[in-house]
């Protein structure tokens, strides 16, 4: 195990939480305000509207990178480039759906809330906070920098519990021939038992 490979695993797997724990945090929020143009003598109406519902795959995405979190370590070889390019799929979804709701991509994303819909609204608008499609923007960069080193670098990092694995190392060692002096000592050590040597069964002659 090498430093710098465990230093990138590291990185990795930091990474890949990071971002999840982002997204999640950005779809539990609300990312716009959507207001329902209604006809006359109808005032308009207004609701919040959830990452989540602006942008179903900013949760998704979340749960799939804290997922490849656990993975990266679970895995070793070609299993590890096959998280990183989920890591990957997941951060190009976080960072579209980020540029989409800052781009205006929301307008029209309201039409299925409580109260926005029926045969008297004329249209809809959202007024976008910028602060969590940014953050699932963020998240989503992180996550193809992940996903990429991953793919990468990750053939080379050292699997979980290797030191862990049995090895020859741990194998009893094989008896050590005798030598005559091995015999020697047997013999002194029976005189002092008060045996003789001589007449020892099995001894070596």
């Amino acid at each position: 195990m090498t430093g710098n490979g465990r230093r990138e695993l590291t990185t990795a797997v930091l990474g890949a939480v990071l971002a999840g724990a982002l997204a999640l945090i950005a779809g539990g929020q609300a990312w716009a305000t959507v207001t329902a143009q209604r006809s006359a003598p109808l005032p308009p109406v207004s609701a919040q509207l959830s990452g989540a519902d602006a942008a179903p795959l900013v949760p998704a995405a979340g749960l799939v990178l804290l997922a490849a979190a656990v993975a990266l370590l679970a895995v070793r070889g070609a299993g590890r480039a096959v998280v990183g390019l989920l890591a990957v799929v997941a951060g190009g979804a976080l960072a579209w759906s980020g540029l989409r709701a800052l781009a205006g991509g929301l307008d029209d994303a309201g039409g299925d809330l409580p109260g926005l819909a029926g045969g008297t609204v004329s249209g809809t608008s959202a007024d976008v906070s910028a602060t969590w499609p940014v953050l699932a923007l963020l998240a989503g960069l992180v996550a193809v920098v992940t996903g990429a080193l991953a793919v990468l670098r990750g053939r080379t990092w050292p699997a979980m519990g290797r030191r862990y694995e049995r090895t020859d190392a741990a194998a009893p060692a094989p008896a050590r021939p005798r030598t005559d002096e091995d015999r020697a000592v047997d013999a002194w050590k029976a005189l002092d038992r008060g045996e003789d040597p001589t007449d020892a069964p099995g001894r070596d002659v």
